[in-house]
C-alpha cells in the first residue's frame, strides 16, 4: 500500500529527513504529504523544503488552546488523506482532540527501552542510573506520556557516560527501525 504520512517534528528533523529519503527513493512504498512543526525556525522546516514536502509550521502561542491547534492539524491531514501519523521528535503531548480524530494511527519513536525511561530526558536519566544496554522504541500513542502499546524495540550496549554518544548511536539505529517499522504498518492499514 502506498501510504501517506505526517510527520510531526519540533527540532533538527534527522527522523524526518530518514523518512522522507526512504520515501524519495523507494524504501519505503509511502509519501510525506505532511511536516508539522510547532516550533517556527526549527531546522526541521528547511529540511522540509529541500523534499518539496507540504508543512503546517506554527507558534502553540498564536491559538488559544492545544484544541485549537490540533483541530487545524486535523483539518489539514484529513484534506491529504493522512494513513498514518509519526512523531519524530515532536515535543508536545497529543490531546484527546488529536488522539480522538487518529487514534490508532499515531506513532512515536522514544530514545530508550520503554516502559524504562520516560519523558523527554530519556537518554541523561538512563546515563546517570549507569545502564548497561540501551534502545530505541517505537510505540502506539495513547493519553499516556510514552505509554501505549509497544510495536518495536532495538537494544544496543553501551558502557559510557557521555549522552551525546548514545543519542548518537541510538539515532541510526532510529532511522533504520522507524523506516522498517512504518513499512510493516502500511501493509497492515
Amino acid at each position: 500500500m502506498h501510504g501517506k504520512l505526517a510527520v510531526f517534528a519540533s527540532g533538527s528533523g534527522t527522523n524526518f529527513e530518514a523518512i522522507a529519503q526512504a520515501c524519495a527513493d523507494g524504501r519505503l512504498d509511502a509519501e510525506v504529504s505532511l511536516m508539522v512543526c510547532d516550533k517556527p525556525g526549527a531546522a526541521v522546516v528547511a529540511r522540509a523544503e529541500r523534499f518539496g514536502i507540504p508543512s503546517f509550521v506554527f507558534n502553540p502561542k498564536d491559538y488559544a488552546s492545544k484544541g485549537d491547534y490540533e483541530r487545524e492539524i486535523i483539518r489539514r491531514m484529513d484534506a491529504l488523506g493522512i494513513d498514518l501519523v509519526c512523531l519524530a521528535g515532536y515535543m508536545r503531548i497529543v490531546s484527546d482532540v488529536l488522539l480522538e480524530a487518529y487514534g490508532g494511527r499515531i506513532i512515536n519513536i522514544h530514545p530508550s527501552l520503554l516502559p524504562a525511561f520516560k519523558g523527554a530526558h530519556a537518554v541523561e536519566d538512563a546515563v546517570a542510573y549507569g545502564v548497561k544496554v540501551y534502545g530505541i522504541t517505537i510505540h502506539w500513542v495513547n493519553a499516556d506520556l510514552d505509554g501505549g502499546r509497544i510495536i518495536a524495540q532495538r537494544a544496543f550496549d553501551y558502557d559510557g557516560s557521555d549522552p551525546a554518544e548514545v543519542h548518537r548511536i541510538g539515532q541510526k539505529i532510529e532511522h533504520a527501525l522507524y523506516i522498517e517499522t512504518i513499512q510493516k504498518l502500511l501493509k497492515n492499514l
